[in-house]
């Protein structure tokens, strides 16, 4: 059982370790997740549609900033230091709809594209922007609306 648990945790190990080295290679590392975080949520911040709804909800931008880095170094990394339930979070926003995340993408988007690390970096972080938004619209929309939501995030955007 012991050798089991061993192998278990070296096959973890060794996941995580190539996710990381796979993001580095195309140049997302520490501090590009960082200056990112920063730079996406600046935008936020002053985006006529966006703004208002993050504004009613963080009180601490430092520490919602910080929260979302280790969100988006797990996601990218694999490093398994995010927890929370994002999903909960977004489901507790009654006005949510499509456009919300679909300009939330948008700006997403351009703020990869400023700082480009390369090609496969922007593909990369843009493919699980994507999937992290089509997955909190579906789950928005079939809690809402039922079965018929389940293909909610299909018409959002790709970069």
């Amino acid at each position: 059982m012991l050798g089991t648990i061993e192998n278990s945790r070296e096959h973890v190990h060794a996941a995580r370790t190539a996710k990381r080295t796979n993001a580095e290679a195309c140049g997302v590392d520490e501090k590009f997740i960082s200056l990112m975080v920063e730079r996406f949520y600046a935008r936020i911040r002053e985006d006529d549609l966006l703004a208002p709804i993050f504004a009613a909800r963080i009180a601490d931008w430092p520490e919602h900033l910080e929260r979302m880095k280790a969100f988006w170094r797990s996601i990218l990394f694999n490093s398994g230091e995010f927890s929370g339930n994002p999903m909960l979070k977004h489901m507790a926003i009654p006005s949510l709809e499509e456009m919300h995340f679909a300009r939330w993408l948008e700006l997403f988007y351009a703020t990869l594209n400023d700082l480009a690390p390369s090609p496969e970096g922007i593909t990369l972080v843009a493919e699980r922007a994507r999937a992290i938004a089509d997955s909190l619209l579906t789950g928005i929309k079939v809690r809402r609306d039922g079965i018929s939501g389940s293909q909610a995030g299909r018409p959002l955007p790709h970069v």
